[in-house]
């Protein structure tokens, strides 16, 4: 049998694709990032199921959708009595880690399970002396987070045992607001002006009630935690959001310019010990983000900027150099991807489908081509964005608001008229047209919503 491969999973927390070089991002570059994306493969089509931060981590560690793992929304804890996929690798004689951002609970039943090692934040953590809790015991640490996290997966990557193969969760809590850069980075595009996102001035017309409502504008929501100073007297309306938004962006990419840094730096050690070859190192984020994208920050919509998770893989054993994919990838295909890899029975629980022949430029004629999507927290504060589900094809976007919680526990009771939204992703890249009313698609609207509910069957989602 051939060596099982190490594994080096980094994940950061709201980082969009579209503020990372290897994308063509037009705010940023992010050198680091793209030694992996360049030695090996860049998804294009990669998605969460649920854009919200424990719940995609939940989904990448169980290989199911939330409904079936549990952790609907963020004041859900992961079980950890059930199984993982870190249980499964650590049975099969992996050594295991995590390291950063948990966000799945602390206590009996929700510490990391499955790890020999793990060093965590509690909850959201913060950027400056941090906190964590190690293997149950809390910690202080002096400096910052991204530093830190960095620097304890290093030392235990230097303590592994060279005899066994390692699977490392390195989990990064930036870019996630209220974006405090380090000192290295405070002063980066302090004397440019970054572009503002074409949709940047939405209105939300011919839009669901629920894109109207949502309370996460850069013109108007971010507060003076996230701005940090008072704004120039005297500032007209568009004037403020052009101030709020160049306050916004720039302290976020500072904080990603870190989480950069400290790729380069595991990738100069893996390369420095010769581990580089044996080693799978993937890069994304827990879902997407707004970065100005139709006036907002934050996530939770099924929209693009928030449902697209970057991800990139670097294996030199398997994969090419360079390669570019545009078959579709979900997170709950994460847990089944490593499993392949390593030569481990992938379990009938699990939901997803491993990733590993489109790695290879082997995929299959029946590849996935739609995705089913839920967001469950119904108007829960500050964000206040319907609950919704919806179906993503190659060209297509259903989305239903259906106006009520549904028992997740940080939702709220209030009710909202059902909506439907239509996108022609091919006509409107950048959904600014709901298309569902219109009688030309009518057809389409009727196989997309046969599709929808075909899908909630076989991912057994039946509330």
């Amino acid at each position: 049998m051939a060596k099982q491969p190490n594994i080096l999973f980094i994940m950061s927390d709201d980082h969009a694709a579209h503020a990372m070089s290897c994308y063509n991002s037009k705010i940023n570059e992010t050198p680091q990032l793209d030694r992996i994306a360049n030695e090996g493969m860049r998804f294009d089509n990669c998605f969460c199921t649920n854009s919200i931060c424990a719940p995609s981590r939940a989904a990448i560690l169980t290989g199911q959708y939330n409904h079936v793992n549990g952790v609907r929304t963020l004041a859900d804890n992961l079980d950890g009595r059930k199984p993982n996929v870190q249980k499964i690798l650590q049975k099969h004689d992996y050594q295991t880690a995590i390291v950063g951002k948990w966000h799945l609970g602390h206590g009996k039943d929700h510490d990391p399970t499955g790890f020999d090692y793990w060093n965590v934040l509690p909850g959201q953590g913060e950027y400056h002396d941090p906190k964590m809790i190690e293997m149950g015991e809390e910690k202080h640490y002096q400096g910052y987070v991204t530093d830190i996290i960095t620097d304890i997966s290093l030392d235990w990557l230097k303590n592994c045992s060279q005899d066994k193969p390692f699977m490392l969760m390195c989990h990064h809590k930036a870019p996630h607001r209220p974006w405090e850069p380090d000192e290295k980075h405070a002063h980066m595009y302090e004397d440019i002006a970054i572009p503002e996102p074409v949709t940047f001035n939405d209105d939300y017309a011919n839009r669901s009630n629920a894109a109207k409502e949502a309370t996460m504008r850069v013109d108007r929501d971010l507060t003076k935690t996230d701005l940090k100073i008072e704004p120039p007297p005297n500032l007209s309306s568009q004037e403020r959001k052009s101030w709020n938004y160049q306050r916004y962006i720039k302290d976020y990419l500072r904080v990603v310019a870190s989480i950069d840094d400290n790729v380069g730096r595991i990738l100069d050690y893996l390369e420095e010990e010769g581990l580089a070859e044996d080693t799978i190192v993937m890069y994304t984020s827990d879902q997407g983000f707004f970065l100005g994208d139709h006036g907002w920050y934050d996530k939770r919509f099924m929209y693009e900027e928030s449902l697209r998770m970057p991800f990139i893989v670097r294996y030199p054993r398997a994969i090419e150099p360079g390669a570019v994919t545009d078959d579709m990838a979900l997170n709950v295909d994460f847990a089944e991807t490593w499993l392949d890899y390593t030569g481990i029975d992938i379990p009938n629980h699990m939901q997803g489908t491993s990733l590993r022949p489109v790695m290879e430029k082997r995929t299959p004629d029946n590849w996935q081509t739609s995705l089913y999507y839920r967001y469950w927290e119904h108007l829960s504060e500050p964000h206040k964005v319907g609950a919704h589900y919806g179906l993503r094809t190659k060209r297509y976007k259903l989305i239903y608001y259906y106006g009520k919680s549904f028992g997740a526990t940080n939702s709220s009771h209030e009710t909202r008229t059902p909506e439907w939204e239509l996108f022609d992703l091919k006509e409107d890249p950048y959904e600014m047209n709901n298309v569902y009313h219109n009688k030309a698609y009518g057809e389409t609207v009727k196989d997309l919503k046969e599709e929808l509910y075909l899908l909630q069957r076989k991912v057994k989602d039946e509330a």
